[in-house]
């Protein structure tokens, strides 16, 4: 009887471990699926994301005790938490920052052109008036001594030979215009164009900018008229005025800013201004040109753009 009872006991003590037994094994394989779900779910959502936030398996938690290897997923979990808030934070304050410059690059050109417009207002006044002589340097001039025979020397006109210069020049001059050529396709505003720039190539600076102005006053919407604004502030530049061509040039840029030369127009701008010795101003159209057009800017024009900003020293 004695073994019979012993026997029972076993069997239900048997019998009562091995459903736990079995629970047990089942809760881990719950655990071990859960986690490969969630490490397969970390690489769809995050491909390529950082390991350190992202870590594929748990690391193994070595402090002693049944709570805290309870406890160990809980504690990993709460890390990755902050360090996804961390990074948060930090992806927030350089969207911020980059907000801020932008925001001041915007002032800064909306008070660059403002600052251009006003300088530009009346570019004739400012490049005619000549500027006061200061006391200092002003010649003096010494009263006139009493009056000799040797005053009257002044009566005789030794300019009148002189004078047939002037003549001979625009006689030879007129003969230089003859020479150009006038083009006669049937298109008024090219037609106009053309020989515009054909003056210009034949160096007759002052005739290409009256012909050049007239298409820009004629024909100002046609696409003839970034092609001639352009031109004649380079026909200003090559004359040596290169305050007269950083007005034209800004004029073209401001005007016609999708134009054909307007590119053009902005990087010969800031040559202009480099000239003028007026550095700081020139960088700020090299800057602008890079802002506005980018690469969408003719390839021409960002290599003498990069040449023209090195010799500046932008």
């Amino acid at each position: 009887m004695r073994q019979i009872t012993f026997l029972g006991a076993a069997t239900v003590a048997l019998a009562t471990a091995m459903p736990a037994a079995a629970q047990d094994n089942t809760v881990v394989k719950r655990v071990e699926r859960l986690e490969k779900e969630m490490r397969a779910v970390q690489r769809s959502v995050f491909p390529g994301g950082s390991p350190t936030f992202f870590e594929g398996e748990i690391a193994p938690d070595n402090t002693p005790g049944e709570r805290a290897r309870t406890n160990a997923p809980v504690i990993d979990l709460t890390a990755r938490v902050d360090a996804l808030e961390s990074q948060l934070q930090a992806l927030t304050g350089q969207t911020e920052q980059n907000a801020f410059h932008l925001r001041e690059l915007e002032k800064q050109f909306t008070a660059y052109k403002a600052e251009m417009d006003k300088r530009f207002a009346d570019p004739a006044a400012a490049v005619t008036e000549p500027a006061a002589t200061p006391a200092s340097l002003a010649p003096t001039v010494k009263p006139p001594a009493a009056a000799t025979t040797v005053a009257a020397a002044p009566t005789k006109k030794p300019a009148d030979k002189p004078a047939a210069k002037p003549a001979t020049t625009d006689a030879a001059r007129l003969a230089l215009v003859k020479k150009v050529e006038v083009p006669a396709s049937g298109n008024e505003t090219k037609d106009a164009y053309d020989y515009g720039y054909r003056l210009w190539e034949a160096k007759l600076y002052p005739e290409a900018q009256a012909q050049l102005k007239t298409v820009v006053a004629k024909w100002p919407k046609s696409s003839q008229a970034s092609f001639a604004q352009n031109l004649l502030g380079r026909a200003y530049l090559d004359e040596g005025k290169p305050s007269l061509a950083a007005v034209a040039f800004y004029n073209n840029y401001k005007d016609r800013p999708s134009g054909a030369r307007a590119p053009h127009s902005l990087m010969y701008m800031g040559v202009a201004l480099d000239k003028l010795g007026r550095k700081a101003d020139a960088c700020k159209a090299f800057r602008e040109l890079d802002e506005v057009y980018g690469d969408k800017a003719p390839q021409d024009v960002r290599t003498d753009a990069a040449a023209a900003k090195a010799k500046a020293g932008c």
